[in-house]
């Protein structure tokens, strides 16, 4: 499937959670539903704390081991914090795209199920020459 992609400055905005133009929402929901989409919310989150913690080594008046001890543990903070919420916040993102509510959570399910009965299929379970 072709879809557009956002341009570097337009994937900044959305991964601070800004809304894409209406053209871009079925890249928003590949986006939110592919087998990677976890590992994609996971650097949304980077790019939101990466202000944080570009701060908290640079400004704060502290010896560097500290900083970067504070930046490694709000960088940890902050990840599992939005893990705890990514099926919501991703949620969110396909509903901003004009998608109904459950869409994203409908389209993972299914994949998850082509997935399963593809694993599951003969030809993959006794190898290709085995249908005599």
């Amino acid at each position: 499937m072709s879809t557009r992609r956002p341009n570097p400055l337009q994937w900044v905005w959305y991964a601070l959670g800004g809304r894409l133009p209406r053209e871009l929402s079925p890249w928003v929901l590949a986006d939110t539903t592919r087998r990677t989409w976890v590992w994609r919310h996971l650097s949304r989150a980077v790019v939101q704390l990466l202000p944080f913690i570009v701060v908290c080594l640079l400004v704060v008046p502290v010896p560097l081991v500290y900083r970067i001890s504070a930046a490694f543990g709000g960088l940890l903070l902050g990840l599992l914090f939005s893990l705890a919420y990514m099926v919501e916040t991703t949620e969110h993102r396909v509903v901003k795209a004009g998608y109904e509510p459950g869409t994203a959570a409908r389209v993972r399910a299914e994949r998850a199920e082509r997935d399963r009965l593809e694993r599951s299929a003969r030809y993959r379970r006794d190898g290709a020459g085995s249908f005599d």
